[in-house]
């Protein structure tokens, strides 16, 4: 018998890091550990459909479940703090961009992350994802402040032009890939 992922001490281990003196490592360690364990936290936590459920929240330390549908893209927008990505079932691609002096956004590189891998956002990231896969792709993040109230940009949807960060468009999405790959109806 496989082992039982228990989401509750795994949030009070996150929470707790906000305790210590670099919380972004101490929060990587425990998502390391917590994804030892990956099939368990797979089965724990399975998402039937994309979306974004808030886990824990402080002025500090926001921790979030993202279900990326199948297909599903986002599109660029940035954190404006420090975030990490664990990845606990399927993949992730991630395109990263920078600002140009011209204020455009300028494409500098791509990263997949798989199931059991973790990824580490610096404060200035700016990054659009994708879940190349056909079926579901589960992702813990934990960010480094107060995700729900940080005032962010996003890039689109459509051109490429900053604008602020909209989670009723976000939601939109995930509701639209959602309906497109069956597992919600229009």
């Amino acid at each position: 018998m496989g082992s039982v992922f228990d989401r509750d001490a795994f949030l009070a281990d996150l929470a707790a890091c906000d305790r210590e003196a670099d919380v972004r490592a101490a929060a990587q360690e425990v998502l390391r550990r917590a994804l030892a364990e990956r099939e368990a936290m797979a089965d724990a936590l399975a998402p039937s459909v994309g979306g974004i459920r808030l886990l824990h929240h402080t002025p500090t330390l926001t921790v979030i479940d993202v279900a990326w549908a199948p297909r599903m893209r986002v599109m660029p927008h940035d954190h404006r703090m420090w975030a990490l990505i664990a990845i606990y079932a399927g993949v992730e691609d991630n395109q990263f961009y920078r600002r140009g002096e011209d204020g455009d956004l300028r494409t500098t590189a791509r990263r997949r992350v798989e199931a059991g891998e973790v990824c580490a956002l610096g404060r200035e990231t700016i990054h659009a994802v994708a879940n190349p896969a056909g079926r579901l792709t589960g992702a813990i993040h934990v960010y480094g402040g107060d995700f729900v109230r940080q005032p962010r940009s996003q890039w689109g949807p459509g051109d490429l032009t900053e604008r602020p960060y909209d989670m009723a468009e976000v939601q939109r999405q995930f509701h639209d890939a959602n309906v497109a790959a069956g597992l919600l109806e229009a």
